[in-house]
């Protein structure tokens, strides 16, 4: 297909994000997209993320993916990976807008449930999404309402990835990691469900789940995210319903929290005479997923975690040898991070 690059409508530290519209319109392809470009030479995460939106194709919750190519650009070959395109930007955008900073709890109820869908898909097909936050929901035109879809899968990788003992890996955002994740690298689709809490109590309360001072560092948040029995903080003025399932989502113990599956039958996104089906809108997939709070499989846990850079940025895949008591040592920081990230994200939609 030819396609023709428009104006920049995001960057981040792969490359750029442009408009793109085709040169011929055909029933295949929509009138406009998004393409993420980068140099040939360090193309490997987006051609992991093709990959993976590849074999996750046919969820409507889930951004679609139209097929890649390479192209020489002002004497650079580009790697291009064209996507749909959200015209109505992301969940953070949305919370930004003037005099908007929170969310009617019907609109929260709306895209939890499109998220949750969405969720629900990648652990079936045996993935994890890994950086499940409000910057990485994009909202598309819909028939009557816009439509979340989950996007960004730079970060994604296989459930139940087999790790050498010695070694661990961080993958995410600090400020939506998984108690596990921090305290031993555990990275499977319960750290989603974490992502997904904090999510929900940010579209609530229009602040981050983690409530920090301007003088706190990135140790504290973590000491606070993996030791001990803290949790987020719940928003004081959401239903009984939301209270209750943000409960779910914040279970210290991934194996008691519940479910993508489980959650899709939660009241709180259940609309009267509205059950959710288990086997949902997406296509089906090979793999099972606990249907109930007595379902839970064993989900394997790899070793630890390091140092961690900046609380309000992706982190990609790190892999370091350490020993447990070494952990949180690694964690010490000096920096003073800015905690109000809600006005630091890039745009890339």
């Amino acid at each position: 297909m030819e396609w023709v690059r428009g104006e920049v409508v995001g960057r981040g530290s792969f490359g750029t994000v442009n408009l793109a519209i085709p040169r011929k319109q055909s029933t295949g392809f929509p009138q406009f997209m998004a393409v993420k470009s980068c140099g040939s030479s360090h193309s490997a995460s987006l051609m992991t993320e093709k990959s993976i939106l590849d074999e996750l194709g046919g969820c409507p919750q889930i951004i679609r993916c139209f097929g890649s190519d390479f192209s020489i650009e002002n004497g650079e070959k580009l790697y291009n990976l064209l996507l749909e395109y959200a015209s109505g930007g992301n969940l953070a955008e949305k919370i930004k807008n003037p005099g908007c900073r929170s969310l009617p709890e019907s609109e929260v109820r709306r895209y939890t449930k499109s998220v949750l869908r969405g969720l629900q898909h990648i652990h079936k097909n045996g993935f994890v999404h890994c950086d499940i936050k409000l910057q990485n929901i994009l909202l598309c035109s819909g028939n009557r309402n816009d439509v979340a879809k989950i996007a960004d899968f730079g970060l994604a990788k296989k459930a139940g990835e087999e790790k050498e003992k010695v070694q661990f890996e961080v993958r995410g955002t600090p400020l939506y990691m998984a108690p596990e994740t921090v305290s031993a690298g555990e990275i499977e689709p319960p750290a989603d469900v974490w992502g997904l809490g904090c999510l929900v109590a940010e579209m609530v309360a229009g602040a981050p789940a983690w409530q920090c001072s301007p003088s706190d560092d990135v140790c504290k948040l973590l000491m606070r995210i993996g030791v001990g029995d803290e949790i987020p903080e719940i928003p004081g003025d959401f239903s009984e319903e939301g209270k209750d399932f943000l409960g779910k989502c914040f279970l210290k113990d991934p194996t008691k929290r519940w479910t993508a599956e489980m959650l899709l039958n939660h009241p709180f996104v259940v609309d009267q005479d509205d059950t959710v089906p288990l086997d949902d809108t997406c296509e089906a997939s090979t793999t099972g997923s606990p249907t109930g709070p007595f379902d839970f499989p064993d989900w394997e846990s790899p070793c630890s975690i390091t140092s961690l850079p900046s609380p309000d940025k992706s982190w990609g895949s790190n892999r370091l040898s350490s020993t447990s008591a070494e952990r949180l040592r690694r964690l010490v920081t000096e920096r003073r991070p800015d905690w109000s990230v809600l006005d630091s994200w890039v745009t890339v939609r």
